[in-house]
């Protein structure tokens, strides 16, 4: 899958490409990453992409003139890039902005099984609407909170998406056992010590759950299980009914979940 994103800022996404394990989509490009310096499209000598906004206010808008060269030449080089000119899959073309999608491992999953998208990375106080009227198919929102531009969640998105593509994690399983792959919240983790002691402050030994130490396969997938629910129960409820709307909490999910104390139903 092709990712073309437009930026003012392309060096902040170099680092991020080059680190950790989802670095290994970036290097074979199983996510094929195109940067495109917008101020690469403006017309004047100062390579200006904003100007004052009309009407008045504060702030600068992000010009729709150098947007539209910029988003042409990606579109072109992306249809020059097809093997055998084959014909291309609209990729989706995202818009970062408070009101769009919230973004959620759904979406990313969708994203993840398609041929990628173009990213739009705006700054200052937005891009000119014209622009965005006409060519944006999806916008997403990371949250209710303002961040200084699009980079931050085109970054998040590519991670996200990056994580599910195959051979990415060193366990094929990482990625269906994380929150949000089966509706939940994850469980709880442990690893080594086997008793956690002797920190500042600690009164009493830390030990790791004894069914995690027993080996019974069986029994430790129910406690994940459970300890899963209970958590999604006291912090996310709304997981909780989304699940069961969707069929996705067994008669044993639900006799757990109906025995918890009140203030975790």
């Amino acid at each position: 899958m092709r990712f073309d994103i437009l930026t003012l800022f392309p060096e902040l996404f170099g680092p991020h490409m080059s680190q950790g394990v989802t670095r290994r989509a970036f290097e074979s490009r199983q996510v094929d990453v195109h940067l495109w310096q917008l101020r690469d499209f403006a017309s004047d000598n100062y390579r200006r992409v904003d100007d004052r906004p009309f009407g008045g206010g504060p702030g600068m808008v992000m010009l729709a003139e150098p947007l539209e060269r910029a988003l042409a030449a990606a579109k072109a080089a992306r249809t020059e890039a097809l093997a055998d000119g084959a014909a291309d899959t609209p990729p989706a073309i995202i818009h970062f902005s408070p009101t769009g999608r919230r973004m959620d491992q759904v979406l990313v999953q969708e994203l993840a099984r398609g041929p990628g998208a173009v990213l739009l990375c705006g700054r200052y106080e937005g891009m000119d609407q014209r622009f965005l009227d006409r060519h944006v198919t999806l916008e997403i929102s990371l949250g209710d909170f303002v961040l200084s531009g699009g980079e931050l969640p085109a970054l998040a998105l590519l991670d996200a998406v990056a994580r599910l593509q195959d051979g990415v994690l060193g366990d094929a399983q990482s990625h269906a056992q994380d929150s949000f792959s089966d509706g939940l919240l994850d469980c709880p983790h442990y690893s080594r010590p086997e008793v956690l002691s002797g920190l500042p402050g600690q009164t009493e030994d830390l030990p790791v759950p004894a069914v995690l130490m027993s080996g019974h396969h069986a029994q430790i997938a129910r406690w994940r299980r459970e300890r899963s629910l209970e958590l999604t129960q006291r912090r996310r409820p709304d997981l909780i009914l989304a699940a069961r709307a969707a069929g996705r909490l067994s008669k044993a999910d639900e006799r757990f979940l109906a025995q918890l104390p009140a203030e975790g139903r």
